[in-house]
């Protein structure tokens, strides 16, 4: 199991959580490789130096490349930890008959000290790398094989869609990626034009399961009255383990396209033409624009208050 850094977000950890990160190593019957990151680096004062790490843990603390031999699975496992940024531009792996070289580091390949011609050179097999959140694919420099799988859940509106893990399997010079889904709850962000049902066109543009998922649902497109977002919260919010709005409805570009309706707001928006056609100063011809815009919206909670 490698894992490439970032497993806490600072040195400052709580106690339950640091056991419960040690119970799980301890509950796995493989060997562990940890290469700390940005977030979590190794130093004196980080959860990796205070915890009780596991006999079958083994954690890069150094900036330069350590290698870790697996002779019983004809493995060398290569890492270095995030203290200033892991230096792998030297790294230089031996080449041995049924022997994998694979890197576990943190870092985003095309900025140093992780690049494209420090992989291709390495004589890596595989390297495993951390930091973005984002999963890559598989991808390949030279000869050797990268991915960053994305972080294995997602922990904000930035991070949407389905979260997990990569499963390598190296056979040969052939290389795949398997991703495994690990995320408990999705973040998802939905838009949808309200139209003239609101609740009707989010219901049909939703996902049959939303249940163990936190949802951002963006109302956009023109709209003569305001989404009434209290009573649409109130009624899907059972069906989401969180669930949020945002308003992103704008007045319609066509202020005047029920002017002819036979309607309250048709009367209105008549007269406010009126008005417009015999204003005798700009003062007073965007005076009545305004009026007609700020006050499009009256008649629909008349309606509604009527019925």
């Amino acid at each position: 199991v490698l894992l490439a850094g970032d497993i806490f977000d600072g040195g400052g950890t709580y106690f339950e959580t640091g056991a419960e990160f040690v119970r799980c190593l301890r509950d796995m019957s493989v060997p562990v490789f940890i290469a700390p990151g940005n977030h979590d680096p190794y130093d004196a004062r980080s959860p990796y130096a205070k915890l009780d790490i596991p006999q079958n843990v083994r954690i890069f603390t150094e900036r330069d490349v350590e290698c870790a031999e697996l002779p019983e699975l004809g493995v060398r496992v290569y890492g270095a930890a995030f203290t200033d940024g892991p230096d792998i531009t030297n790294i230089r792996t031996e080449r041995a008959e049924g022997t994998w070289n694979i890197l576990c580091a943190h870092g985003e390949v095309g900025f140093d000290p992780v690049n494209e011609q420090a992989l291709s050179a390495s004589g890596l097999d595989y390297a495993a790398l951390g930091h973005i959140h984002k999963a890559s694919g598989l991808r390949r420099s030279g000869g050797t094989w990268y991915s960053w799988p994305g972080c294995p859940e997602g922990r904000g509106f930035d991070e949407c869609g389905e979260k997990g893990i990569l499963q390598i399997d190296i056979d040969g010079e052939t290389v795949k990626a398997g991703f495994i889904p690990t995320a408990a709850r999705r973040y998802e962000k939905l838009r949808v034009e309200p139209g003239a049902d609101a609740l009707a066109a989010i219901r049909a543009a939703l996902p049959k399961d939303t249940a163990d998922d936190i949802y951002k649902i963006i109302l956009t497109g023109e709209s003569f009255a305001a989404p009434d977002l209290a009573y649409l919260r109130q009624t899907l919010e059972r069906d989401f383990f969180a669930l949020t709005f945002s308003d992103e409805t704008v007045p319609p570009r066509d202020l005047w396209r029920r002017a002819g309706e036979d309607s309250l707001a048709g009367r209105f928006l008549r007269r406010m033409q009126r008005r417009i056609e015999t204003a005798e100063t700009e003062e007073e011809k965007k005076a009545a624009e305004e009026t007609a815009n700020e006050n499009k919206d009256l008649f629909e909670e008349i309606k509604k208050a009527l019925n």
